[in-house]
């Protein structure tokens, strides 16, 4: 099809700092990349020290002019507001982070919705979130209160940028804590276009602040700044490491989503045709670019045959092409250094000796841009490279296993444990499964759907800390413990 229009992208991004949309100090630009052709969509501010220096001293002055001092329910109006401005201008926003990313224009409107729900549930969150009361009478009642900490550094990933913004954002306001975002710089436009919907929403100046820039300058930056206390950070396991080494000193508290290489475990009793269409979600969905992504299906041995005989039916047949055409299941990968990195992979095939069933390279088709077709690897090893390390890619893994035993071993046999999924037909199993894979989540039956309740992360090399429901208030707030007397309690006499 012809190349679909698209909404017109401003030529110059820049940061929103103290409620002002501003440059750099420094002037310094980069050039954000269309993914479908590599070719600028925009330049963006390049921040700097100054500019994060900037960004949290207007922080730190709303925190304490205002900010953490309103009302959880005024904090909650805000929040709506953001939401319902958010739900206004789905269809744009979407387009803007499709043909910032290239993922497909279908699932990045219901992104866009996800953000808005993000939104919507920890503004509720902050009205019922607040304390426990633990009476001890006759003498005492004794009370915790959450109290918000200050300002908060938010260093998001690149892939599916906008919801998992607002998946720190909305609990960090919801708190009463104020926030810099550093999003990343190859998909840094959904942010200026939520910044402009929140500057729309009248939230106070200073209490949301976004400074663009890359890692080795905004984001240490932000990490070492002394009126940070808080840093979340979603991204790769790597540079996860080295935030905590720069931010260590400062005794910061962090909550990190890292890295994964997710086992998908699918027994000869499970319901084949679910399992199938769940194991090709898990991977080709979002470009293959998710950190929960089931790269490692792991598949009993009587079953093993059939099983990959139905993904070589269906993987060929998965529909690559532009982001913004609607019947498109896999777009571009991010950026040509991303797309060579997940290639490099791929190649390794005469090295490690593994088979490359289907997929692998260029569509001959789209000649162009960051496009790689879905990709089944077999005769694949759980030491090889490509089982064990983070693609982040439309690649695709396949290993038999004979045994419980044997599976829950190459299951646990990887440093990442972020999440899991088992396919099964056997109560008893399941619940034997979901005990022993080492990981933060697991699914039963079922291919990742979230519920905005329950706690989000991993284990292992994939990170620590929860977010979700009232663990992301764990991290956002400081839980204080006020004893009152109510009685004339015994207090023992010292020199008398």
């Amino acid at each position: 099809m012809a190349t679909p229009t698209h909404p017109e992208i401003p030529p110059f991004i820049p940061h929103l700092i103290g409620g002002e949309f501003v440059e750099s100090v420094s002037g310094e630009r980069f050039e954000s990349l269309n993914p479908d052709t590599n070719t600028p969509l925009a330049t963006v501010a390049s921040g700097s020290a100054e500019d994060i220096d900037r960004a949290v001293s207007s922080a730190y002055d709303a925190w304490q002019r205002y900010w953490r001092d309103m009302t959880p329910k005024d904090r909650e109006r805000y929040l709506f507001r953001i939401a319902d401005k958010l739900e206004a201008d789905d269809e744009e926003m979407a387009m803007w982070e499709s043909l910032d990313t290239g993922i497909p224009i279908h699932q990045t409107r219901g992104q866009v919705h996800r953000a808005a729900d993000n939104f919507r549930f920890f503004a509720e969150m902050a009205t019922r979130n607040l304390g426990e009361s633990f009476p001890n009478p006759p003498h005492f009642m004794n009370y915790s209160i959450r109290q918000p900490i200050g300002v908060a550094g938010l260093i998001t990933p690149w892939n599916t940028p906008l919801m998992l913004e607002t998946w720190k954002i909305a609990p960090c306001l919801a708190s009463g804590d104020t926030a810099v975002l550093k999003p990343a710089e190859w998909s840094p436009l959904t942010a200026y276009r939520l910044a402009r919907l929140i500057q729309e929403a009248d939230l106070p100046p200073g209490v949301f602040n976004v400074v663009h820039g890359f890692g080795e300058s905004a984001g240490a930056a932000l990490v070492s700044h002394p009126r940070v206390p808080l840093i979340s950070f979603t991204g790769e396991t790597t540079t996860g490491q080295e935030i905590m080494r720069t931010g260590s000193q400062f005794l910061k508290r962090f909550s990190m989503e890292l890295g994964g290489k997710s086992p998908v475990v699918v027994f000869g009793d499970a319901d084949l045709e679910r399992a199938l269409d769940a194991v090709l979600f898990g991977i080709f969905t979002l470009n293959g670019e998710r950190c929960t992504a089931g790269s490692r299906v792991l598949i009993e041995s009587s079953i093993y045959d059939r099983f990959v005989a139905g993904l070589l039916d269906r993987i060929p047949r998965i529909k690559v092409g532009h982001p913004l055409d609607p019947n498109t299941e896999i777009g571009p990968l991010i950026h040509p250094d991303h797309w060579a990195r997940v290639k490099s992979y791929v190649d390794l095939s005469p090295v490690e000796g593994f088979t490359v069933a289907t997929g692998g390279r260029r569509p001959a088709d789209l000649p162009n841009g960051n496009y790689l077709l879905p990709t089944l690897l077999t005769d694949v090893r759980n030491d090889m490279r490509v089982a064990q390390e983070e693609i982040f890619g439309p690649v695709l893994v396949a290993m038999p296993f004979d045994s419980d035993d044997e599976a829950l071993n190459m299951a646990n046999d990887v440093r990442y444990g972020l999440a899991s999924y088992v396919w099964t037909g056997n109560a008893t199993r399941a619940q034997r499964f979901s005990y022993g894979i080492e990981s933060g989540m697991v699914w039963i039956n079922s291919q990742n759907v979230r519920d905005l309740r329950t706690p989000f992360g991993g284990s292992k090399w994939s990170g620590f800390g929860r977010e979700g429901g009232h663990y992301s208030f764990d991290f956002y707030t400081e839980t204080k413990t006020v004893h009152v007397a109510t009685g004339s309690h015994k207090i023992p006499k010292l020199g008398v």
